[in-house]
């Protein structure tokens, strides 16, 4: 979920970039040591170290509140506010500034992103000794598009709860963008301990074997590339782009890209954001090697389906993918969603279908969460707003 595009420290970003760029601009890579180890966005990534300083005892909302921040959602953009006007209750809104109108229309994605935020919260309130009652969208639901009205109503109560296991791998929950290794697959016994962590209300299902993946691999990309052609769609992610330390801790949100790498062929001229959109340009053309290369490597994927499309079944959607990315982490298992064939934007239509004949998904049902699994190496967190700029009223 969180970013569609590359969002690595310096050394991976170098990696792959270096093919876009190309050798022309190779003295980029010489930045001083001293300077190029200063380049870590520091500040954006504070929220992941700070939530682990917070006690529950001073203010449980607010233990909770920097729990849930860190749950993966859509180009990362942190969709959530949060009211804390009513002592022991959290009213949990869309910010609506935050939607992605172009790959998500109907903001499904989005959704699904605030259920992970949802899931993630009733862990950390369990984790405090409390009762999570979530009463979702207590004043209707947005149909075509969300709107101002609350998402969920969250009553929390001193209780004697069972703390969730999967809590302890919040910290270290990533989405992975790597290329995976090839010659090591995810067993279908670990599929099933990933699928069995999908909520009462959704269904999930993997697929292992080479002939489906292979069929997953080109659908998946010929989204992606539809996605990269299809202007305005292309558009909205680059609109996201977060060049540097600077860019990225004045907006810790959106598609990250930082290090001294970036931020050198940056200065350069290099990173023009309009030749990341022409597709007569060399930037696009090197770009979509780039972009491509963790396609060819996924041989294992999981999904999340409900039984309709509910604003209510996006949400169970979302907690369930969070709980199997959080699995994933505990089985050391690396995992990254892909949403582009998932998307309902005219142009993506073909790919939108063929996926659903491949994981035979019915007509009535919707494929809400698709991603690649496999083993890579391990990727940074990625950059959040801090927790008291997501609160609302208190």
């Amino acid at each position: 979920m969180e970013n569609s595009k590359p969002s690595q420290p310096a050394n991976q970003g170098r990696r792959k970039f270096m093919k876009i760029l190309g050798g022309g601009v190779i003295v980029a890579a010489s930045a001083g040591g001293l300077w190029a180890a200063s380049r870590t966005p520091t500040k954006a990534l504070e929220p992941w170290r700070l939530a682990a300083g917070i006690k529950p005892e001073a203010d449980p909302r607010r233990y909770i509140l920097s729990h849930a921040i860190l749950a993966p959602n859509p180009h990362n953009r942190q969709p959530w506010l949060v009211d804390l006007s009513v002592e022991n209750e959290m009213t949990l809104y869309c910010d609506l500034d935050r939607r992605l109108p172009h790959t998500d229309p109907f903001d499904r994605q989005i959704t699904v992103g605030l259920g992970c935020f949802l899931e993630l919260a009733d862990m950390a309130a369990k984790q405090a000794g409390m009762k999570a009652d979530i009463e979702m969208f207590p004043e209707g639901e947005g149909e075509e598009r969300l709107d101002e009205r609350p998402v969920a109503k969250i009553k929390l109560t001193k209780s004697e709860v069972t703390p969730d296991p999967l809590f302890a791998q919040v910290f270290d929950r990533r989405s992975n963008k790597e290329p995976y290794e090839l010659d090591r697959s995810v067993s279908d016994a670990q599929m099933a301990e990933l699928v069995s962590q999908v909520t009462s209300g959704a269904t999930g299902g993997s697929a292992t074997d080479a002939q489906t993946t292979a069929k997953l691999r080109t659908i998946a990309w010929n989204a992606m590339d539809t996605e990269l052609r299809t202007y305005r769609t292309a558009k909205e992610s680059v609109d996201l782009f977060r060049i540097g330390k600077a860019e990225i801790e004045a907006n810790p949100d959106g598609i990250d890209l930082g290090g001294a790498f970036f931020e050198v062929v940056d200065a350069l001229g290099f990173m023009n954001r309009e030749e990341f959109l022409d597709t007569s340009s060399s930037t696009f053309q090197q770009q979509i090697g780039a972009v491509k290369a963790p396609f060819e490597t996924a041989n294992g994927f999981v999904f999340v389906k409900t039984a309709g499309n509910s604003r209510v079944d996006q949400i169970e959607a979302g907690r369930s993918y969070v709980r199997i990315n959080l699995k994933a982490t505990e089985l050391g298992i690396a995992m990254q969603p892909w949403s582009q064939a998932l998307q309902e934007f005219e142009e993506v239509r073909p790919q939108y279908e063929e996926i659903r004949s491949v994981l035979n998904i019915q007509e009535n049902e919707t494929l809400q969460m698709f991603a690649r699994v496999g083993y890579g190496t391990k990727s940074d967190p990625s950059p959040r707003w801090d927790y008291e700029t997501r609160i609302r009223n208190t």
